[in-house]
């Protein structure tokens, strides 16, 4: 049906003394003898627009209950504080849907566990329409800052045979399920849907070195799996990835790409959601928009992953991990060393290899990779990723010793053999950008449907 979006008409002063239609649902509405006021939200803006309506003609009016949905033509009007609101007629408001009284949102101040149990309504809230405008924000942004620097975006495959990682934490795809009939293992995939063992994708990485041996720069924007039993506010069963792989790139480059990237990405938000932030800021983290602003002020900080345990060893800090060379950095470590050291964000390079994944560049001390993560104030790790080990013989002999089946990595080896190139690239969750951008705790709060251990619904 033909109406203006909410947002357009509280943007423009244009609109005033004109004859618009909104729709939208009600948030509040308070009646009395002579005029009432609704109002309505579609969803387009945080703020809701105000609908006077003047009841002196004398035609039926019927108080719209909280959650109902309606479609009202009226003259807009310029309203206190340089705001603008709707006059309409009772006669001229439409009801779309009714809702009962049971509706569970008509009241306010509403916990996040409370709206969790109910993620097909928790949108209409404040909270969550200001978390999803920015995800669509944040995804835009990305898509925004790869396309403009000449990168190619690929959908890599979300069913796969080959685990990117080598940790096994894979959801098994099978069209089979439970059956006893197969004496073995591989009797029992060879009768499955693929003929071999499949899985979901943990990471589009892979298939992004693929691609970015042949386009150069490419980028994948998509879900990935993990079949962790992580029942943490930073963990997700199905989660999005940003993951860019770049063709004659080096370490240096990695960084670089990701120092931009980041910067990018909040410089848009900041300047497209400021509502949106100004909400985050007085009701979730006090000082975000601040801190925000101070994050793309100031170049990355840079530390060895070796100088960054020897900070953390002579801090005088009564860490709960004990901090010592070859350990993987704990998100206070990390936080440590991006909030109380660098006092910004800072890149860690140069991992232990043992901790680190089976494809990462090997530094000529044998002992480290090229390995780099992004700390961020108030977060800890943000972004991780790697130059790419380009040496065939180098990464077959990382595999053997994770006991990995080549077979299943042939078209990754053979990216070695036939016009090897240095190349890198990282990973962000797409959820925990999110969540460092509006302060939200908990990263079941920042996808529509969450999945998690034990809970799919």
């Amino acid at each position: 049906m033909k109406h203006t979006d909410v947002k357009e008409i509280l943007s423009s002063q244009e609109f005033v003394g004109k004859t618009v239609t909104v729709c939208g649902w009600v948030r509040t509405s308070r009646n009395s003898k002579s005029v009432a006021f609704i109002e309505l939200n579609d969803g387009t803006s945080l703020k809701n627009i105000q609908i006077v309506v003047d009841k002196s003609s004398g035609a039926d009016y019927k108080e719209p209950r909280v959650g109902m949905s309606l479609k009202v033509t009226g003259t807009a009007a310029a309203g206190r504080n340089n705001t603008i609101e709707l006059n309409a007629s009772p006669e001229n408001i439409e009801v779309l849907g009714e809702c009962p009284t049971d509706y569970p949102l008509q009241k306010k101040g509403h916990t996040l566990e409370f709206l969790r149990s109910m993620p097909h309504l928790r949108g209409r809230s404040n909270t969550f329409n200001a978390v999803w405008r920015v995800r669509s924000v944040l995804a835009a942004s990305l898509h925004k800052f790869f396309q403009s620097n000449n990168y190619v975006y690929v959908n890599t495959p979300l069913i796969t045979g080959s685990d990117c990682e080598g940790a096994g934490e894979m959801f098994q795809v099978t069209t089979i399920g439970y059956n006893n009939e197969y004496k073995t293992e591989e009797e029992y995939y060879a009768n499955d849907f693929f003929g071999k063992r499949a899985g979901l994708s943990v990471s589009g990485q892979l298939e992004g070195e693929v691609a970015a041996m042949a386009m150069g720069k490419i980028y994948t924007f998509g879900p990935s799996f993990r079949a962790e039993n992580s029942n943490t506010p930073k963990h997700l069963a199905e989660f999005w990835h940003i993951e860019p792989e770049v063709a004659f790139a080096e370490l240096d480059d990695v960084i670089e790409i990701a120092e931009n990237m980041l910067k990018f990405v909040i410089r848009e938000l900041l300047e497209t959601c400021p509502d949106e932030i100004a909400f985050f800021d007085a009701h979730f983290e006090k000082g975000l928009k601040a801190r925000l602003e101070e994050l793309i002020s100031h170049d990355f900080g840079r530390v060895t992953y070796t100088e960054a345990i020897k900070l953390l060893q002579e801090s005088g800090e009564d860490f709960v991990y004990p901090v010592e060379w070859g350990c993987d950095l704990q998100t206070e470590h990390e936080r440590y060393i991006s909030e109380k050291v660098f006092k910004k964000a800072v890149f860690v390079t140069d991992y232990p290899k043992e901790i680190k994944s089976f494809y990462m560049k090997q530094n000529p001390d044998g002992k480290t990779v090229a390995a780099v993560d992004l700390l961020v104030p108030g977060v800890g790790e943000i972004i991780g990723g790697s130059e790419r080990e380009a040496d065939y013989d180098k990464l077959v002999a990382a595999m053997k010793e994770r006991n990995m089946n080549l077979d299943l990595y042939s078209d990754y080896l053979d990216l070695r053999k036939y016009g090897s190139v240095p190349h890198g690239g990282f990973g962000l969750g797409f959820e925990r950008l999110i969540m460092y951008t509006t302060g939200m705790a908990n990263i079941r709060d920042v996808i529509l449907y969450p999945r998690t251990v034990g809970s799919i619904r």
